[in-house]
């Protein structure tokens, strides 16, 4: 790679592996990793150190990298959220929790960091972890890992409460002398064996739960998440049985919470209602082989302390939160509005000599509320209420006919830093016009967009928007559907949603792969919406009402700040109706001071 030629092939492999894979919790010498990367800085492109490029309404601090969402929690008054960030540079290492606290979660006050290496516990790493918010004015307790050995990156689990529990904003925060509070013993890998999840009430004396999320044996590990029970965060005991596992390799920053079944739009349940006849219960886990978030929905039994997905096939073909650039999310209860809320991280896709010349790397993508659908087999996502309060100017087109092969651009406002809602209507009967699903591809979303991609014709689409394009369409990020017949043994429309990045940039060295998954959707009626926030550097779309959600980062070259288009596209045989499309210019947030 260009960028990196100036460095060792094996430094630049590592590099690579580095930011493309994300390295939330591999130890590398970041020292030499960004020392390597400065090195490389006199080949980035002018554009990518462009501000303008930085993103407007993500969360991010004001420089350096930051990875994992850790213990979002509403604590009188105020949202706080706490990151993984190297306050020293802008590749991973020498990591902290660094802290924010908001009204609103989308306008962002830092505070001091929460948490630094500084015991036995965690003298080598301050890990992710979680917070959970005790009853009857308690306050909350972190429960994170620390690594406690420089060499074989042993893993425990630690403790922390907050020094005055009456602070509204928690800004100093205390580790008891007892820590670690969680060993791994009993034949855990110390090196696999981390993120604890938020706390949650069960039946017995030991009555508080939570989940650490490991791997179990060597040739073909599984993804395991462990039980620990405890009275008083003090002393935790393994329950002989994981909670779960699969043959996924190694689990980290795993989630567990109920959902409500057939409940109010929207609603959330707090993390320790039981389960029952209306409330099931959802188990995700990051795949640090995979490097992406996966989920369940099924039943969770307390008193064997099991959980069964309704699925059988379900840790095979695997639900996914998002299916883009998107990783290590973390959910918590918000008793303010009676949601649960979704935070997720994503990692740059340029090289980290890249990151080093503009000084920050990593953004978190926007809070989503999340509940199950009313099908039960999946959940919903949407970006939380609040960020429309950023929407200003806006333009808006009905009834507008997009002729096969055909495209309209969308005037009047500046769409670097945009959201946009567009309705698409199909006539039922061009449905009878879509391809074929290739029997080979039926379960591999991924495959079937990079062979289908946006430039390819189709029969019914690809149809969708072309954002951060440039005048001439050199540049263009494709977010679009394409309708499939059903290879067999089904009469319902296959629908894929795609990003296809490939077009993005005429920068070199960027990592550009498209993402996508299948929807779950009934569009024999013809209809079908899609929603993208488009944030300079990233784009977050939510089809057919949050049923499907893919991010991803692109880093254009001429599509930058006024520069940037927007556009609908039909590279269909099929025309496409735009019933309604209603696009906002998007303020720019309080964050963090930048």
């Amino acid at each position: 790679m260009r960028a990196l030629v100036v460095v060792s092939f094996a430094s630049a492999c590592l590099l690579l592996l580095l930011q493309l894979a994300g390295a939330s919790h591999v130890v590398y010498n970041y020292k030499d990793l960004e020392a390597e990367a400065a090195a490389a800085t006199d080949q980035v492109p002018p554009s990518i150190v462009n501000p303008l490029l930085r993103t407007g309404y993500h969360f991010q601090p004001p420089k350096n990298w930051i990875n994992d969402p850790n213990a979002p929690m509403y604590y009188k008054g105020w949202y706080h959220f706490f990151y993984q960030y190297n306050p020293k540079g802008a590749v991973w290492g020498n990591i902290v929790w660094a802290h924010s606290v908001s009204r609103d979660l989308i306008n962002w006050v830092a505070l001091e960091p929460a948490l630094r290496p500084s015991i036995p516990g965690d003298r080598y790493g301050c890990w992710s972890g979680s917070a959970t918010v005790l009853p009857d004015g308690g306050g909350p307790v972190i429960m994170y890992t620390g690594v406690d050995h420089p060499d074989i990156n042993y893993q425990v689990q630690n403790v922390a409460y907050p020094k005055n529990v009456s602070d509204p904003l928690l800004r100093e925060w205390v580790k008891p002398s007892h820590n670690p509070v969680i060993v791994p013993e009993g034949g855990i890998n110390a090196t696999q064996f981390r993120d604890p999840t938020t706390a949650w009430r069960g039946p017995g004396p030991e009555q508080w739960r939570l989940l650490v999320g490991s791997a179990a044996g060597s040739s073909s590990p599984r993804g395991v998440a462990y039980v620990y029970r405890s009275r008083d965060f003090r002393r935790w005991r393994r329950v002989r049985r994981p909670l779960h596992s699969a043959a996924t390799g190694m689990w980290e920053c795993p989630d567990f919470y109920p959902v409500s079944k057939g409940g109010a739009p929207r609603a959330g349940l707090e993390t320790s209602v039981p389960p029952g006849p209306r409330v099931k219960h959802v188990l995700k886990n990051s795949l640090d082989l995979r490097r992406y978030d996966y989920y369940t929905v099924g039943t969770y039994h307390p008193r064997a302390e099991r959980y069964v997905p309704d699925d059988p096939a379900g840790d095979e073909h695997r639900l996914r939160y998002d299916y883009g650039n998107f990783y290590a999310s973390k959910t918590f209860y918000d008793p303010a509005k009676r949601r649960r809320i979704l935070w997720g991280w994503a990692n740059e896709s340029d090289t980290a000599a890249d990151d080093v010349a503009k000084g920050w790397a990593g953004i978190q993508a926007i809070p989503r509320t999340v509940w199950l659908d009313p099908s039960g087999k999946q959940l919903l996502q949407w970006p939380i209420e609040e960020v429309e309060a950023l929407r200003a100017k806006s333009v808006t087109l009905k009834n507008r006919l997009i002729k096969a092969g055909h495209h309209v651009e969308v005037t009047g406002i500046q769409t670097a830093q945009a959201d946009v809602e567009v309705s698409f209507e199909v006539s039922p009967s061009a449905l009878a016009g879509a391809e074929t699903l290739d029997p080979a591809l039926a379960y591999d979303a991924e495959r079937l967009c990079g062979v289908k991609r946006a430039d390819v014709r189709g029969g019914v689409g690809p149809f969708g928007l072309w954002v951060l394009a440039s005048a001439n369409r050199k540049e263009r990020t494709a977010v679009f559907f394409r309708v499939f017949k059903p290879a067999a043994g089904s009469d319902k429309p296959v629908v894929l949603m795609c990003t296809d990045p490939t077009k993005s940039s005429l920068n070199p060295n960027l990592y550009r792969p498209t993402f996508a998954g299948f929807v779950d959707t009934d569009i024999s009626n013809g209809k079908i919406s899609l929603r993208s926030l488009i944030d300079r550097s990233v784009v977050e779309s939510f089809g057919a009402g949050g049923k499907t959600c893919i991010l991803s980062r692109v880093y254009p070259s001429l599509a930058i700040g006024k520069d940037a288009r927007l556009y609908v596209f039909n590279n269909g045989r099929a025309h496409v109706k735009v019933s309604r499309l209603t696009a906002w210019e998007m303020k720019k947030p309080v964050m963090n001071g930048a």
